[in-house]
């Protein structure tokens, strides 16, 4: 077993501890994490999505904030502001609850289009800038939105250059039965997440995010990848397509996935397994498709089949 496949395994332990039942959602959330990308978790309310962000958080000892997004929500109430101290008689900036490890920015949809601008340059850059000076971010950096898509009144689309920067889009559903009775059951005394412990080190999580881009990708997986970002551009149904940001998330996001597996290179089936959940929120429906109740999801999968994979011993071995 790699050190890779050691961290996802103890990590995807330990969140299962509280996520019952959600092995592949688990799996998506680390491959998000080890690729240093963003996750939104689009899903109805009470299925864990913010247990998810909490027990990630203590499962690698980093620092954890919550942003409650509301429509009253100000920029500065992100990022943060410059305050006069009078006794100094000088400003001093008191940061924000941007300024943590893993940032839980939830309901992200019901803050205004303004205030949701401010995560644009912690997502993209890593860094924050107030009043003409900027602070960087501490390593690793990983925000977890979470919005309800079926409470529509007194919330805002997010804009496409918003959805544009989280890596991965997954959704949790309600968990079936038997889990369900698990979770009833372990929860009978106090939430598990109170037990949940640190199971890796920073260091070796940086290390790992590290390694994660040494995963080698044959020209032809690349050209594959390229091929079904630019589908998603001239496809009938599409307004607008995946942007090359998409494109680099699911090569990323691929190389990671195969690091998981044990293997140091890509496959195609790396790539078709997470086509939809780095692809699909990208992709904006065109007016047409939308009364025809076309979503993303489903021109992603029609691309799929479109497209024409790559060899099947491709990426046994490097040429």
């Amino acid at each position: 077993m790699t050190g890779m496949q050691t961290i996802a395994e103890r990590l995807a332990t330990n969140v299962e501890r509280v996520i019952v039942g959600k092995n592949r959602e688990v799996m998506l959330t680390l491959i998000g994490l080890l690729c240093q990308g963003h996750i939104l978790i689009e899903d109805v309310p009470g299925v864990g999505k913010t247990m998810l962000a909490k027990t990630l958080s203590r499962s690698l000892g980093c620092t954890f904030s919550r942003i409650q997004f509301t429509p009253d929500m100000l920029p500065s109430d992100v990022t943060g502001v410059s305050v006069f101290n009078q006794k100094e008689r000088e400003f001093e900036f008191r940061p924000g609850p941007i300024m943590a490890q893993v940032v839980l920015a939830d309901e992200i949809n019901r803050a205004t289009p303004k205030t949701q601008s401010a995560l644009l340059e912690a997502m993209e850059e890593r860094q924050v800038t107030v009043d003409g000076t900027t602070y960087h971010l501490e390593r690793p950096f990983l925000v977890m939105a979470t919005q309800n898509p079926i409470e529509y009144e007194g919330t805002f689309p997010l804009p496409e250059a918003q959805l544009d920067r989280f890596m991965v889009r997954i959704r949790l559903g309600y968990p079936a039965s038997a889990d369900e009775v698990s979770i009833l059951e372990a929860q009978q005394y106090q939430h598990p997440i109170e037990q949940i412990e640190q199971v890796v080190t920073l260091e070796e999580l940086l290390a790992a995010q590290q390694e994660v881009r040494n995963i080698y990708a044959d020209k032809q997986i690349i050209r594959y990848i390229v091929d079904l970002v630019s589908a998603t551009r001239t496809h009938e149904d599409v307004y607008l397509g995946a942007s090359p940001r998409g494109s680099l998330a699911l090569h990323r996001a691929a190389q990671a996935r195969a690091a998981i597996a044990g293997r140091d290179h890509i496959l195609p089936d790396d790539v078709k397994e997470l086509a939809e959940v780095t692809l699909a929120h990208r992709i904006i429906v065109g007016p047409a498709a939308r009364i025809k109740d076309v979503n993303s999801e489903a021109i992603v999968s029609d691309i799929l089949r479109r497209v024409p994979v790559p060899g099947a011993a491709l990426g046994t071995q490097r040429n």
